[in-house]
């Protein structure tokens, strides 16, 4: 640290050579050494409890069977009873979304009384891009 900082003061000097600064009034750039202590090392011995809050969050899954576009003038016409049509058959695989991002597909089941998703297939990063594209 002493080197260093003995050499930026002479880098100092040397600017001030070179400015042609030869006036006594002006004081020099004053350099003072630190002594910087090391961090202490934290070791990651409570790494799997950090994953464990990971894990436990909650994820919004979106399930889309179908798409269409309309006018908004038929939007504003909508009412209870319109149908819709989706671009979609019925035995067609419908895909599993999170954010935006579509991760699988699969078919649509009954469970309960209640409509569920059996997954058919989950995307890699390629295929996701690859399937995004086509639509």
């Amino acid at each position: 640290m002493a080197e260093t900082a003995q050499a930026v003061e002479e880098k100092a000097e040397v600017k001030q050579d070179q400015k042609g600064d030869t006036t006594q009034g002006e004081s020099k750039t004053q350099v003072q050494s630190v002594e910087l202590s090391e961090a202490a090392s934290t070791e990651a011995a409570d790494s799997g409890g950090s994953i464990d809050i990971l894990l436990d969050t909650d994820i919004p899954v979106t399930v889309a069977i179908g798409r269409t576009e309309i006018p908004v003038r038929r939007l504003l016409q909508l009412g209870p009873g319109s149908i819709l049509k989706l671009d979609k058959s019925v035995d067609a695989p419908v895909e599993l979304y999170l954010k935006d991002a579509k991760f699988a597909t699969g078919n649509i089941v009954v469970v309960d009384d209640q409509f569920a998703v059996r997954i058919k297939q989950i995307l890699g990063l390629g295929d996701s891009a690859e399937k995004s594209g086509e639509e």
